[in-house]
């Protein structure tokens, strides 16, 4: 069985937050159309985590996760996502998610915490 739970350590870059996973071959991948600010949001509400943050994701729920992000629909190769814990802000994931799902999820779940140093 393939692992569900992802990690990735976002981090902001000449005002654009961006990050790494070599495993799957990115490299200061930016987060665009408003998945930027939805995840600086989170990120803000969180001491330490206001520069760069862990972020832990999967399509399915997992123990402390802290909110979800719901499938809204595809454009330009994308998808938009809604997330309601903040009022049903939307932001834009790009084909990159394709690197860690098949398919767009219906539902991802994610956790934000202080990257450890």
């Amino acid at each position: 069985m393939k692992n569900s739970i992802r990690v990735i350590h976002p981090y902001w870059d000449n005002g654009s937050l961006v990050f790494d996973d070599p495993a799957v071959g990115l490299v200061k991948e930016p987060f665009v159309a408003g998945a930027d600010s939805v995840l600086g949001t989170l990120a803000s509400q969180i001491p330490g985590c206001s520069e760069k943050f862990t972020l832990v994701f999967s399509d399915e729920k997992f123990p402390g996760h802290q909110t979800s992000f719901r499938l809204v629909g595809p454009e330009y190769g994308g998808n938009w996502y809604a997330c309601d814990d903040l009022g049903g802000v939307h932001g834009w994931l790009c084909p990159a998610l394709f690197k860690y799902f098949a398919k767009a999820p219906e539902y991802l779940y994610i956790q934000i915490k202080e990257q450890a140093a």
